[in-house]
């Protein structure tokens, strides 16, 4: 009898329904949107990155698998492989570094702007150039010709390896994951939201990417949010919201500040699992 090999079930992640084509932020600076969930659930959830144009251009984290073909035509769209400099990934997970080998196989002049404990913690997806490398912590810098970019850990985040990135000649700072929203429709702007669901939406979703807020020290916490006043931010763009300009980055921080205090999240269970399988048979 000869052995049949097992059929084995494809679990590739399913592409965005919708292209969302980059938004311009500030002079030389776009988002590349990606907003999951879209038309398939009640919420959806944006997936961004960013690119610095200028003299020495920089991508500013790698975008997901699930959007890879039309990630890299957005990316592509804006800025030449071998033109770019630099590509500086905020943290190590899956959604922000799912098209770094593309990345760095196309843009051969690029160096990686990383750190140690991302190295270690990517090793098994990623065998990483190291002589194309550069480690910047929180509180570092690099010049990016026509401008210094700094690393600055933004007071909510979720991997031990972020850092978000200061532009002081635009303004622009990149939070990585901090202040994350999800949405019930697109949005370039969270000024576009309702007030309210902006407030409860962004409360939980900290709570959800970050559960130990409400185990920390308050005096301290808000301390590290106080010295983001001092970097005179005028654009928040985040891996997972619309962006914030004008007097909404102010409105944004002061949100920042509540988190502590806020009760801890109670996050969907088996009962809500079978409930939504529930549903699901029902409209089959």
């Amino acid at each position: 009898m000869t052995a049949t090999a097992p059929r084995i079930e494809s679990f590739d992640p399913l592409a965005p329904a919708f292209h969302h084509p980059p938004q311009r932020i500030a002079e030389d600076t776009y988002v590349i949107r990606q907003l999951q969930g879209e038309g398939t659930a009640p919420m959806s959830v944006y997936i961004n990155s960013m690119v610095i144009l200028g003299k020495e251009p920089v991508i500013v984290d790698a975008g997901t698998e699930a959007n890879r073909r039309q990630w890299l035509d957005d990316v592509f769209s804006l800025v030449d492989p071998e033109a770019v400099r630099w590509v500086f990934i905020s943290h190590d997970d899956h959604d922000h570094t799912g098209n770094l080998k593309e990345v760095l196989a196309l843009c051969p002049n690029a160096t990686l702007v990383s750190s140690w404990f991302q190295v270690e913690r990517l090793a098994c997806s990623f065998n990483l150039p190291l002589d194309r490398m550069r480690w910047v912590d929180d509180g570092g810098s690099f010049d990016a010709g026509d401008r210094v970019l700094a690393a600055v850990r933004p007071p909510a985040f979720d991997s031990p390896t972020t850092r978000g990135l200061f532009d002081p000649k635009t303004g622009v700072y990149w939070a990585s994951d901090c202040f994350a929203v999800p949405v019930t429709q697109p949005a370039d702007d969270v000024s576009e939201l309702e007030p309210e669901a902006w407030r409860q939406g962004f409360t939980m979703f900290q709570q959800a990417l970050m559960p130990w807020l409400h185990l920390v020290d308050a005096v301290r916490y808000n301390a590290h949010v106080a010295g983001l006043n001092r970097l005179e931010i005028r654009t928040i763009a985040s891996g997972h919201s619309p962006v914030v300009r004008g007097d909404y980055v102010e409105k944004a921080i002061d949100l920042l500040y509540e988190l502590p205090s806020a009760p801890p999240l109670e996050l969907p269970g088996q009962a809500d699992l079978e409930a939504m399988l529930a549903a699901m048979t029902a409209r089959a």
